[in-house]
């Protein structure tokens, strides 16, 4: 079946391209853009852009992976991030016991078997990390990794779609931080005090990407460069909480502009995301949502209340990147990362995951397969 859809700007996943456009679409994947003759599908304006991509997503839809039932938590973190526009994500645990992340491995395993709309496998947040930058990690639960859990990991990476392993070089030799590699996972760097050296050293074994970039690390200092200096000047693809709370807009445009393509834009999302909650509970201790955080009781950040699209707008307005290069960052850049030729661009044969946008940059619908998502109620959050 052949669609059309046009009177939109189309962003291809490199180029926001104006009017005169149209985007051709069959049985579920990109044909191709095509001049616009006026038939087909009006949008009524705004951007047409590939679906979103989340590649640090530790809940949604009042759910928390780890925290209940994985195989139904997935299956909820998922659909609610769906309706904010996010088409693929990485569910992700944070530090937990070795049996609740067995747990979680073994129901990822089952969701990539059955095909779970919009899982891409997992992101597994420690607890392989340096207590000394646990943020809001159990501090009980963070060990350095020992030989059954690089097994573990092994096995996963061989079997989940992806597998992205957050950890600190503190925790992890670079022996073992090749060994995950050399199994397929993506070795993200985080919760890390490390020096610069030692930064570089996990690198060259193999690490491939940094965890939400400044925060839950050690300051850059000039004589000091630690992680951070260490991340920003390497090939590494760097993740980035884009909510205006985890990093300032002048920090954000200084890694935008010292890492481009390598830089991806994350939620860091937790239960409330697509829902109108006002606390949660993580590992027995309360979070609350105020004014656009969530925090511990004593104002530790525990994960971002943001979306997609509102990170968008922030990056645009607040951040000052241009339209295009911010949509990068939700798209063919995580998508880069993973491997995965099919999304986070409009090219032909890439898959029809969709999201429209109206001028400024709310979102209007979402498509997976050319199919239409159901958004969240009122949009919460994607709006």
């Amino acid at each position: 079946m052949r669609q059309v859809w046009r009177g939109a700007r189309i962003f291809d996943g490199e180029t926001l391209h104006d009017d005169g456009l149209a985007l051709a679409i069959e049985d579920g994947r990109v044909a191709g853009l095509i001049p616009d003759t006026g038939e087909g599908t009006d949008l009524g304006g705004g951007i047409l852009a590939p679906g979103f991509l989340d590649l640090q997503v530790n809940g949604g839809g009042g759910a928390l992976l780890g925290q209940g039932d994985p195989d139904r938590d997935l299956a909820t973190i998922c659909a609610a991030h769906a309706g904010l526009g996010t088409t693929g994500l990485l569910p992700t645990l944070i530090t937990a016991d070795r049996a609740t992340t067995q747990a979680v491995i073994d129901a990822g395993r089952r969701a990539a078997r059955r095909g779970l709309p919009g899982f891409l496998g997992l992101h597994l947040e420690g607890p392989h990390l340096d207590p000394r930058r646990k943020g809001a990690h159990d501090p009980a639960l963070i060990r350095p990794m020992e030989d059954a859990d690089l097994a573990l990991l092994s096995r996963a990476a061989r079997d989940l779609p992806s597998l992205l392993v957050t950890l600190a070089p503190e925790a992890a030799t670079p022996a073992q931080i090749a060994a995950l590699t050399r199994a397929g996972a993506v070795v993200s760097l985080g919760h890390s005090d490390c020096t610069e050296g030692a930064a570089r050293q996990a690198l060259a074994a193999g690490a491939r990407a940094v965890t939400h970039l400044y925060n839950a690390m050690s300051p850059l200092g000039h004589r000091a460069p630690g992680l951070v200096g260490a991340a920003l000047d390497s090939t590494a693809a760097l993740g980035i909480i884009a909510d205006g709370v985890h990093v300032a807009p002048t920090a954000f445009r200084l890694a935008a502009r010292l890492a481009g393509t390598r830089l991806f834009a994350v939620t860091d999302a937790m239960a409330v995301a697509g829902t109108d909650l006002d606390r949660f509970t993580l590992n027995g201790r309360a979070i609350l949502r105020r004014d656009g955080r969530l925090t511990l009781a004593d104002g530790t950040l525990a994960g971002a209340d943001v979306s997609l699209p509102q990170a968008l707008r922030w990056m645009i307005a607040e951040a000052g990147l241009a339209p295009a290069a911010a949509l990068a960052m939700m798209t063919r850049h995580p998508a880069r990362l993973l491997g995965l030729d099919d999304r986070g661009a409009l090219t032909p044969g890439s898959r029809a995951d969709l999201v429209h946008l109206s001028v400024d940059g709310r979102l209007q619908a979402a498509w997976r397969g050319a199919t239409p998502i159901p958004l969240c109620a009122g949009n919460i959050l994607g709006g």
